[in-house]
């Protein structure tokens, strides 16, 4: 085996030991077999409230360790490969081998990113919510590009996904849409996103082909299980019914389904237009609602724990988390951590996992990087 593939074997079992001490092996195993032991019982689910914690964990123990024993299970056998295609002399194998641990590079080093999403919601399931600024069609064009980018992500990440609700441009494109994110960590992911996202190009709704910049929001929070008591007084929310906008069936188009609430102490505004009941929209918005009050409650909490962390993760229209340019040449830069890709086409496509990674590091660790804007 050449130097470079021992070194990277080397380093994948140094961080497979890692993220099994992380787990602390022997207890992971020891509990998830209790944890099946206690799925088995037909009583659980007297207690649905207890008995939905129990699941998850044992859904979150079952990926962690099925995730290292995947990585050490396909690392020995592509090194047997490897082994075996050099003494025969075939390079196919050997080549393909290869390409395969440095696969496995990449997911560990995911894996170990992910040890650090240990926040009290980061395991949750997760709302994301997509603004187009001011700008009219260009924004609202580039709000659906960036709404299909983070579909694509979680599809990429074997989530599932679900568009609660969606107004259509004027022209092109979204005014406004919010996406359900059903996954492993999908707000522990997903909360490196919200801010403000810039776009540079040439437009294409622009007949003297001048350059423009796009400017979208994005505001993401954890779905709130049972688990969560947020209370809610419903006389101080005013509830809206309107006619549901975009593709659907007749009856999506022509009858008052679509629900909006709106919190009046804090001006915070949710909506569902998903399905064809009203009752259905209605109970799905109230736990939009809870989402985005715990949301703001966790917020305060690391702001009181770390202001000046805060400082750097505060979103708002005048906070530019990531910029785009598609022309005059191609670019795309993370103002808060400096990682550049100079392949939009790919970012755009959901391939977005190196700007998570670093946002994440960041917001764990708390360092400070100076970037300068793209142009």
């Amino acid at each position: 085996m050449r130097a470079e593939m021992e070194a990277i074997v080397d380093e994948i079992q140094q961080a497979v030991s890692l993220l099994r001490r992380h787990l602390d092996w022997d207890c992971a195993l020891k509990r998830f077999d209790e944890l099946n032991a206690k799925a088995e019982d037909p009583s659980l689910w007297n207690d649905p409230t207890e008995a939905q914690k129990l699941m998850r964990e044992r859904q979150q123990l079952e990926t962690s360790i099925g995730a290292v024993r995947a990585l050490e299970s396909g690392l020995a056998e592509n090194v047997e490969l490897i082994a075996m295609g050099e003494e025969e002399g075939d390079k196919d194998v050997v080549a393909e081998a290869e390409a395969a641990i440095r696969e496995m590079q990449a997911e560990v080093d995911r894996r170990q990113i992910e040890t650090l999403l240990s926040g009290e919601a980061d395991g949750n399931d997760t709302y994301v919510e997509v603004h187009s600024g001011a700008g009219g069609t260009e924004s609202q064009d580039w709000a659906s590009m960036l709404l299909r980018m983070y579909m694509r992500w979680a599809e990429r990440s074997k989530m599932k996904v679900e568009l609660l609700e969606e107004h259509a441009g004027d022209e092109a494109g979204i005014k406004s849409a919010t996406l359900l994110l059903k996954g492993h960590n999908a707000y522990g992911w997903m909360k490196t996103e919200s801010g403000v996202h810039r776009l540079v190009r040439i437009s294409p709704y622009d007949s003297q082909a001048r350059r423009h910049t796009s400017f979208a929001s994005v505001w993401v929070y954890p779905v709130v299980d049972d688990s969560i008591d947020i209370q809610i007084n419903e006389s101080d929310c005013r509830i809206d019914t309107y006619r549901a906008s975009g593709a659907g069936g007749q009856h999506v188009n022509t009858t008052d389904s679509a629900v909006r609430i709106t919190h009046i102490p804090t001006g915070i505004v949710v909506a569902c237009q998903q399905e064809r009941s009203q009752h259905k929209n209605r109970a799905t918005a109230w736990n939009m609602l809870k989402a985005r009050l715990y949301e703001a409650e966790l917020k305060k909490r690391e702001e009181a724990a770390n202001a000046e962390a805060a400082s750097k993760t505060e979103i708002g229209w005048g906070h530019q988390i990531r910029s785009y340019v598609l022309q005059p040449y191609q670019m795309v830069k993370d103002l808060r951590t400096g990682v550049e890709s100079t392949s939009p086409q790919d970012v755009l496509d959901g391939k977005i996992d190196d700007f998570m990674e670093a946002a994440l590091a960041q917001r764990v660790h708390g360092e400070d990087v100076e970037v300068s804007d793209v142009d």
